[in-house]
């Protein structure tokens, strides 16, 4: 389709749907309930703007995760036609790095910083504590990086009780400019400071983007709402539904939508409440639960799809009934309805219900993926190559570089590391000027041998840096590079008794190696160079690996990461007290529950035609087996909808036989 006239529009959309695509002008919010279309608006209305005639660069729309910024890019590319080359569609971060890289040295960094993920920042907290002399007790590392996090975004301020961590903080803050690095926080937290500090770079983007769209604006955090606030003029369109709102606890506030309101006088509301996705009996149902919520906009999902079956609760004995009932369900319902794995959605609260499930779905020979398990690219031998190449393209990466300088083992041990370090400090230099400091030094500090190492070091980095840096082909010189440097012995050696885990390792670089030659590949990718890709890899997120080889299997995971999918099954499992609403999260915001039935409402709105929910009579909690009582969740769904089921008993000699009867007489028919 390349023109999308009014006529076009009107048979594609409901009314509701039309009049969010075709207001162009002036602020806008969408107010898009579960399963209302919320992405088919959006690409609708970025087609729909094109054709009017505005130019593809101005227009920036945002939203939160790879995976949903590239579905809406292919598919204003299929619905106009059009390469949209200049069209910027883009997660917030993924924004934050465009501005970053264009303008950073203003903010005193070099060109070409790295991006740290969690496994870099938690190595350069552990190195800055060990340089204040913190104890292992008082390094908790997670906990210190929450704290970071939300001290970095304003979330939370220095009190006495955090007060110990602030020179660890200012540590860590000074170790990332040292080595030319920012963390996740910074890529949205930079650039608002660069907007207020150079109010000469906000004026050209504000400049460049005149239409500005968010989509899921209910899990904008503050940042990430003065970042679009700096930006927007007039024609600013904002989609979200503040009861799918799940995120406060990594700054996401719904809030924004009331600011929004304030922000930008003249604000059209348009709401969207035909679902698309439901049966009446599974909206009637969420409608229900969601109504308790009292900080909310008024609203009520409705669907044509029809009725569709009751909403089923089962009451099992325990987390291991629970879990055998599930597996054969989905055996059961798979059969009779003819649905593949990949039709079933398995919702927990928390991770560590999914353990009895899974061996339940092991058992019955069930496949299924699990989401949330370890990222890719935070596997040991991605970690490690990954290293190397960006050390390759940032030598003042110090993390990257004190995780390979010694990988494959090539004799520096930890006291030349720590001479290293103490260079580093006395000079205020980073780690590889230190080493080229002591490969000159003439007054031996350290051994020849030691000396011999870092120089070969130095060798295999400067070396490749002209190889991997320039020219087409990253994918093979990236396999060059990993014979070069031996990896495959030394995996031998770190798992000489274990076969089967060196095949596993060399295959997932086999894997990396694969991913980079079909990402430099690609058509639309007009700079397949070192520096994209290793920016590209930073800002993937979990859920963005490639998804073809889950096909076919059962999902599995928590009711956070299902936001957004839909399945035609769907069972939410431990729908009791303690787990939804969860216990912390309960006590944490004072008693108050409306997170966790808007977490609730959410899972609901994941099943498309039929929902089964569990709630165990007991649980085992560490040691202990616990009586539960059923979520107060359960009350909410009007009891008209609800068929419940008593656990089953042991049959009798005398139903046995009742039973048997039944079935020859059907047989004989």
């Amino acid at each position: 389709m390349s023109s999308l006239d009014l006529n076009t529009l009107k048979t594609e959309l409901n009314p509701e749907q039309f009049r969010a695509v075709t207001t162009v002008d002036g602020p806008i919010l969408i107010i898009a309930g579960a399963g209302s279309g919320k992405t088919r608006v959006i690409t609708y209305r970025i087609a729909h703007m094109l054709d009017m005639g505005i130019p593809q660069s101005q227009i920036l729309a945002l939203t939160f995760t790879n995976k949903a910024a590239k579905e809406m890019e292919s598919r204003v590319k299929e619905l106009t036609g059009k390469k949209l080359q200049n069209l910027t569609v883009s997660t917030f971060h993924a924004f934050g790095v465009r501005i970053l890289r264009a303008d950073i040295d203003e903010l005193g960094y070099r060109e070409n910083f790295s991006i740290y993920d969690e496994t870099d920042r938690t190595a350069l907290i552990k190195e800055s504590g060990r340089e204040l002399k913190f104890t292992a007790d008082t390094l908790d590392v997670y906990k210190i990086g929450n704290l970071f996090s939300n001290i970095k975004t304003g979330r939370k301020n220095w009190e006495n009780a955090n007060d110990m961590y602030r020179s660890l903080y200012e540590s860590y803050q000074e170790g990332l400019k040292l080595y030319n690095s920012v963390d996740f926080d910074d890529l949205i937290v930079l650039p608002i400071k660069l907007f207020h500090e150079h109010p000469d770079v906000l004026a050209k983007y504000k400049d460049r983007y005149k239409y500005i769209m968010v989509d899921e604006f209910q899990d904008t955090s503050h940042q990430q709402y003065e970042m679009m606030h700096l930006l927007a003029q007039d024609n600013v369109a904002v989609v979200g539904d503040d009861d799918q709102s799940i995120y406060s606890w990594r700054g996401a506030d719904y809030q924004n939508i009331v600011q929004f309101e304030k922000d930008f006088p003249g604000v059209q509301e348009i709401r969207l409440e035909q679902n698309y996705r439901s049966t009446e009996t599974i909206l009637e149902a969420a409608n229900g639960v969601i109504a308790h919520n009292t900080n909310r906009k008024d609203k009520k999902l409705w669907s044509g799809n029809g009725n569709g079956k009751p909403i089923e609760i089962f009451m099992p004995e325990n987390e291991t009934d629970e879990a055998s009932f599930i597996a054969e369900s989905i055996q059961g319902i798979s059969m009779e309805e003819k649905l593949k794995y990949d039709d079933f959605g398995v919702l927990i609260r928390a991770n560590t219900q999914s353990r009895a499930i899974e061996e339940a779905l092991l058992e019955a020979n069930i496949s299924y993926t699990m989401s949330g398990g370890t990222s890719f690219y935070e596997r040991m031998e991605i970690k490690d190559i990954i290293s190397y190449l960006r050390v390759i393209s940032n030598h003042d990466d110090d993390v990257n570089l004190l995780r390979i300088i010694n990988t494959p083992r090539r004799g520096i041990g930890r006291s030349t590391i720590e001479v290293m370090n103490e260079i580093a400090k006395q000079n205020v230099c980073t780690l590889w000027d230190a080493v080229q400091y002591l490969i000159k030094d003439p007054s031996g500090i350290i051994g020849t041998a030691s000396k011999e190492a870092l120089e070969e070091f130095t060798n295999i980095i400067e070396g490749n840096r002209s190889k991997l840096l320039g020219g087409r082909g990253l994918s093979g010189k990236v396999r060059q590079f990993v014979d070069d440097i031996n990896y495959k012995d030394y995996l031998i050696g770190e798992f000489q008794k274990n076969e089967k885990a060196v095949r596993f390792k060399l295959k997932n670089i086999e894997t990396l190696i694969m991913s980079i030659e079909t990402w430099e590949n690609n058509p639309d990718n007009y700079d397949p160079n070192l520096f994209n890709y290793l920016n590209r890899i930073t800002l993937l997120s979990r859920d963005d690996m490639d998804d073809d080889n889950d096909k076919g299997k059962v999902n599995l995971m928590t009711i956070h990461a299902s936001k957004g999918l839909e399945f035609p099954v769907v069972f939410i499992a431990g729908a009791e007290e303690g787990l939804i609403p969860h216990a912390r999260s309960v006590e944490e915001n004072g008693g108050d529950v409306e997170e966790e039935r808007r977490l609730f409402y959410v899972a609901i709105t994941r099943a498309r035609d039929k929902l089964l929910i569990t709630s165990c009579r007991k649980r085992r909690k560490q040691q202990a087996v616990v009586e539960c009582e059923p979520s107060r969740f359960l009350d909410e769904i009007p009891a008209n909808l609800v068929e419940y089921h008593q656990p089953q008993t042991a049959v009798t000699d005398d139903q046995a036989h009742d039973i048997l009867s039944d079935m020859l007489k059907k047989f004989q028919q």
